[in-house]
């Protein structure tokens, strides 16, 4: 079993395996169950015991962005910018999600209100875009130190500690990964990138 990459089973979906102490999956719902017992031989395969139910995933990334609160703000200026639809496409996407905070600090890096920003639709795109993935992408699959190239058309580079560098030199650390949806995946960051 590939540790941490995206394993699709034959229904709908994906799901990881990951270990530290105990084998565990996490599901399209972002729930984690543990493996109990392993390697049960039968005789048309192999069978793993959980202790719970796995679910696909049942909401796009615009939706999951929807509920979780920390994310107003960039649910807000994908809306503004018109892409809502393209995000709530089939996919599969990665989607670099800035929160609210680092939307706040970047209108201040750039001298901009949200109003202003929000306005400036291709301003507003270049910069949603820049932080958008065209394939799934989880943690243990992102090329640390390699250009990753997004929507937008420039690339970024991403550290062994998960810092991402923008065009710009600028970093911005991923505090939390591998968060799944029907149509991608999603890694909250903690201040929005800009291309050059």
């Amino acid at each position: 079993v590939p540790l941490g990459k995206a394993i699709e089973p034959l229904g709908d979906g994906f799901f990881k395996v990951e270990s530290d102490t105990a084998l565990r999956i996490t599901d399209g719902r972002n729930r984690v169950a543990q493996i109990t017992t392993t390697d049960i031989l039968a005789r048309n395969g192999v069978v793993h015991l959980v202790d719970r139910v796995l679910l696909p995933a049942s909401q796009d990334i615009v939706q999951l962005a929807q509920a979780r609160p920390e994310l107003s703000l960039l649910v807000e200026a994908v809306i503004a910018a018109g892409l809502d639809p393209a995000l709530q496409a089939p996919g599969p996407l990665t989607v670099f999600a800035p929160t609210n905070a680092a939307f706040a600090t970047a209108l201040a890096e750039l001298g901009l209100t949200k109003e202003a920003l929000f306005a400036n639709k291709p301003l507003l795109t270049q910069v949603l875009t820049y932080h958008v993935l065209g394939a799934r992408v989880l943690k243990a699959e992102v090329p640390v130190g390699t250009a990753i190239a997004t929507l937008q058309g420039q690339t970024f580079t991403v550290g062994a500690d998960l810092r991402i560098t923008d065009r710009r030199g600028r970093t911005s650390q991923i505090i939390g990964t591998d968060v799944f949806a029907t149509n991608g995946v999603v890694h909250v960051i903690d201040r929005v990138i800009l291309p050059a």
